[in-house]
């Protein structure tokens, strides 16, 4: 009898990256990224995850309980998304590792807060305060602005390139820099991106850059990634420490700490295997 494919990859050997991609189904640059930055155990544990099914979770906008609570606030594990109520702008789909992000910023009323790469804005409508919210792309900007008036954000969207703001906007509280990325961590409701996907560290850097210099001294800057791969995260953050331009705040951990980073303390890392959610990095720093 002949064995299907996923037969014969199962009988594969995983004691190297390149093996341990093959086997599940990865590029070896993904394998070796995952092998690298989480150890073998856990890049394999990562890479199993991905391939099942993720969770199902919707943010709650109107106060209401929509299905299982979990340990993110307004945050229901369902059984499907109903899209009635996502256009009556009661619930918005939005894993657990992405409302995290939401909440890191800890935007307050009466302050200025610009979220650099808002698109399609399901952490934008979280943030309290005046929002601005940019968005590059004329078309998803469009999007961006039904969506947060569904979700009933008063926050206004700017067309604008993040890295060359018009002069006024400057002066910000806080910001938000949900970065493009290789997209490592949501690889469970993206299965193909697997095989188109590329490290951005150059663009992620220029956005950092842009938002610490449109924040006042001593305001707060929340730089994230949907991605497992410390060249986007952690390189990035120390680059802009490194240059004198940020300090790290590091009472994230203190605040989630089911979600510390397990290599640096200072960081949240959300993942897959651990925590049945997408994969997220987050880092706060304050302006020097």
């Amino acid at each position: 009898m002949r064995r299907g494919v996923a037969d014969l990859r199962a009988g594969l050997p995983q004691k190297t990256a390149v093996e341990a991609g093959l086997r599940h189904s990865y590029p070896d640059w993904i394998a070796e990224t995952f092998w690298r930055d989480l150890g073998p155990d856990d890049a394999i544990a990562c890479m199993e995850a991905q391939n099942a099914a993720p969770e199902l979770v919707a943010r709650s906008i109107d106060g209401g309980a929509y299905g299982e609570p979990t340990d993110v606030p307004d945050a229901y594990r369902v059984e499907r998304i109903d899209q009635e109520l996502v256009e009556r702008g009661r619930i918005w789909p939005q894993s657990r590792g992405s409302q995290i992000v939401g909440h890191a910023v800890g935007a307050e009323p009466g302050e200025r807060v610009l979220d650099l790469c808002a698109a399609p804005g399901g952490k934008t409508a979280m943030l309290g305060g005046a929002v601005v919210a940019v968005e590059v792309n004329e078309a998803r900007a469009a999007e961006l602005e039904a969506n947060l008036r569904r979700m009933g954000s008063s926050a206004e969207v700017v067309v604008a390139d993040g890295r060359s703001l018009p002069p006024a906007l400057d002066g910000f509280d806080r910001a938000l820099v949900d970065a493009p990325c290789s997209g490592l961590g949501v690889l469970a409701r993206r299965a193909d991106l697997r095989w188109r996907a590329e490290p951005l560290p150059e663009l992620q850097l220029e956005l950092l850059r842009a938002a610490l210099g449109r924040v006042r001294r001593e305001g707060t800057v929340v730089y994230s990634v949907c991605t497992i791969n410390r060249d986007e995260g952690e390189a990035i953050v120390d680059a802009v420490v490194g240059a004198g331009l940020a300090r790290i705040d590091d009472s994230l951990g203190d605040t989630w700490p089911a979600y510390r980073h397990p290599a640096r303390a200072e960081f949240l890392q959300t993942l897959p295997h651990r925590h049945g959610t997408s994969g997220f990095f987050v880092a706060r720093l304050t302006v020097a």
